[in-house]
Formats: C-alpha cells, structure tokens, sequence
C-alpha cells in the first residue's frame, strides 16, 4: 500500500510540474533559451558609412551579453530601404535585426514610390541608440570658408553646384533640399547607396559637397581634407569647437539629424525584445564602446525603452511627413 501511495504521489508531482510548465508564459520560455544561434545585424548601407560603423562598435559586445556572435551585414541601396525590408519579411524570432536608421524608417516612405513595408506597422522598435548630427563639408580646395561665402557662390552658379547623399529619400537628401530652400540656392542632387562612395566623390571633385553624418567625416575634416562649413546640434560639439550650427549661421529650422536604433520585425516576443534591448545597453554603457561612440559624435539622448521608442517613431514619421510634402521631394 505504502509504495502505490508513493506512485500515485509521485504521478501528481510530475502533473502538476507539467502543469505549472504549461502554464508559464511563451515569453518566458523564449527568454530563458534565446538565443541559441548566432544572429544577424543588417545594415542597410554600404560599409564606411554611419550606420555601418555604429553597427560594428556595439556588435562584438552585444553578442558577448547574449552568447552569441552577432553577424554584420550590409545590404546596401535605396537609402536603406532594401535592408529594411528584408528584416520586415524575416521571422520574428530575433534572429534577424536591422540597424534601424531615420532614412530606410522614417523618411523613405515617404519619397520613394512602392517601398515594400510600413514602417510603422513592420517593425518591432528594440533600442532607440542616439542620434548624430548632418555636418555640411566641402572640398578643402573649395574657395570658401563659410556657409554665407557658399550660398554666394551657389548663387552666382545657380542649378551648378551638387551635394551627395546615401540615396534618394535619404536624411542627406533632405538635408540638402532643405537648405537650398532656406538659402534660396539651386543645386543638383546626387545620390550613392552610402556615404563611403558619396565623401570619395566629394575627395575628388565631382560633387561640390556633403550633408553628411560626422562619423564617416571626421577624420577627414580633422586630417584637412574637408571643410565643414556648419552642423546641426542645438550648440556646438566639443569634437568640433569650431564649427558654428545651422542655427548660427543664419539656416534656422535645420531640423534633420540621423538617428540609429536596433529593430527587428513585428510581433516579436516580448521577452526577447527585452533580452536585445538589455544586451545593446549593455554595449553602448561598455566604458570603451561608449569612447567609441562618443568620438564619433553620438548623441545618445532619447527614448530609454521600447514603449518610448514607439512613441518617438510615431513623431518622426510625422514629422518627416510634413516635411516631404513641404519640400515637394518626390523619386527621382
């Protein structure tokens, strides 16, 4: 009697642990095995550019927080848009996360006729990383050494002078048409799948200038090789005292920057999501990625969860909305 007493003691303990472990949430399960393969990262830019080396700054760490390596890559073209939309169509299992960028999420759609994803439905928002400023740079052989000495030569050349952008739709794209319409100037865009290929154009004199992202620029603008001329920041950066804003210089209501974020596609799990976001924190808070953040001109202030993440990207696609439609840009 004793040991069928066991038994059936032992058979309600294993059914009530299976119980319990059917009971536990899906997330929870998710989080405890994620991940258990190496994941990857795509940049929707070619390498060299601003979102490329962000990606390649917290991607060795993040994986050391999760365990596994986390795979770059690059699939470049369309201001981001291609890459975008490969994670849009991926499995939701956070094996496949984009370097989610302003231009291939927010601006794009907005420009580009048949972009293949929403951009507020697609995606799951994951880590809201910073922002850098756009910095307009010109050739150092260029004769002028002012955004007012450049808007007259703009002006005695009107429809000759061209700036350069990663791609059609881009923040680049933007930024140029915006300052042509605030400076009243004629200029000729030129758009390249990233700014690599944009800023060695720029080098060798077949563009006129960049309104790029700093950290692709900035050893050039520090080896002499570029002027920058201006850079939208609210005040001046410590990395380039010199260099007065848009604001200073008489181009108000600048109000184009780049920011970087991880995302990944819709309906991921919950738990997941936060196991991503913890990891890239735990990267960009790393003391020496943070030296290597910061050198580049992130600025990291912004949203600090997923929820706030989603809340932000609803204002940036308004925004860029009205902006668009202000500044009538339409595919090339």
């Amino acid at each position: 009697m004793l040991i069928h007493s066991q038994k059936r003691i032992l058979r309600s303990l294993v059914t009530i642990a299976a119980t319990i472990c059917s009971a536990l949430p899906f997330s929870a399960l998710a989080q405890q095995s994620f991940p258990t393969k190496p994941i990857r990262l795509i940049v929707g830019f070619a390498p060299g550019g601003g979102t490329d080396i962000v990606a390649r700054a917290i991607a060795p760490k993040m994986g050391e927080i999760l365990g596994q390596n986390i795979i770059i890559e690059n699939k470049s073209g369309a201001a981001g848009t291609i890459g975008a939309d490969l994670v849009a169509k991926s499995s939701p299992d956070g094996y496949t996360l984009l370097m989610g960028h302003s231009n291939s999420n927010a601006i794009s759609p907005f420009v580009l006729t048949n972009v293949p994803y929403n951009p507020a439905t697609d995606f799951t928002p994951i880590t809201y990383l910073g922002y850098v400023p756009n910095v307009l740079v010109v050739k150092s052989t260029l004769p002028v050494n002012s955004v007012a000495q450049l808007i007259s030569l703009a002006k005695a050349n009107p429809g000759q002078m061209t700036y350069g952008s990663s791609g059609i739709g881009s923040t680049q794209h933007l930024a140029g048409a915006l300052f042509s319409q605030i400076a009243g100037v004629s200029m000729n865009h030129v758009p390249y799948k990233g700014s690599g290929q944009a800023i060695i154009d720029l080098l060798g004199g077949q563009i006129t200038m960049n309104f790029d992202t700093l950290p692709p620029n900035l050893q050039q603008i520090r080896q002499g090789n570029l002027k920058a001329l201006a850079i939208s920041t609210p005040k001046r950066l410590s990395l380039l005292p010199n260099v007065p804003t848009f604001n200073e210089v008489g181009i108000v209501g600048f109000d184009v920057t780049n920011w970087y974020s991880v995302m990944g596609p819709k309906n991921m799990d919950p738990a997941i999501v936060n196991r991503i976001d913890l990891a890239v924190k735990g990267a960009v808070n790393d003391p020496e990625i943070k030296k290597t953040l910061d050198a580049q001109g992130l600025q990291p202030e912004g949203p600090a969860t997923p929820a706030a993440f989603s809340l932000f990207l609803a204002g940036e696609l308004a925004k860029y909305q009205r902006l668009v439609k202000s500044l009538n840009i339409k595919a090339e």
